[in-house]
């Protein structure tokens, strides 16, 4: 049952996870541009599937983690089961191509993914907005402190 004023991505649950690899938003635009060359959205995959899979695509988001701050998020469009390279199943999550940059907010290191709850994801820059200049550690430190 749906709350009271709650709209369906409010309900809808999301994925954190931690973008190895990517020191910036730009490095993780740059590797799944070089993805859709060959494919019509970005994926990843994993060794699990998420048993949530329906309310991940409810409006579900991927939350990723880029240098210990979470930075941006991408709506996750599908779920498919595929085979890797040795024929045993794994998890392909399918992404909208639109990168949406969230106010940043420390996370510490983990391994996969968590679920992430609506009410715990970070809120998404307003548009027209861009994240500040001063350096990310900085910026969320003094958010953590609540002087900025």
């Amino acid at each position: 049952m749906q709350a009271w004023g709650a709209s369906l991505s409010d309900m809808a649950i999301h994925l954190i996870k931690l973008c190895v690899g990517a020191d910036s938003i730009a490095d993780l635009e740059a590797w799944q541009q070089r993805l859709l060359k060959t494919l019509p959205n970005p994926v990843h995959h994993t060794r699990m599937t998420p048993k949530r899979g329906d309310e991940l695509l409810a409006g579900g988001s991927i939350y990723w983690v880029i240098k210990k701050v979470i930075r941006v998020r991408q709506r996750i469009v599908d779920i498919r089961t595929v085979p890797d390279e040795t024929g045993r199943n794994m998890c392909e999550l399918v992404f909208d191509p639109e990168l949406i940059p969230v106010v940043p907010r420390r996370k510490k290191p983990f391994q996969g993914w968590r679920y992430l709850k609506s009410g715990d994801a970070p809120p998404d820059l307003t548009p027209g907005a861009k994240a500040s200049d001063v350096p990310v550690a900085l910026d969320v430190a003094l958010k953590e402190a609540m002087v900025w």
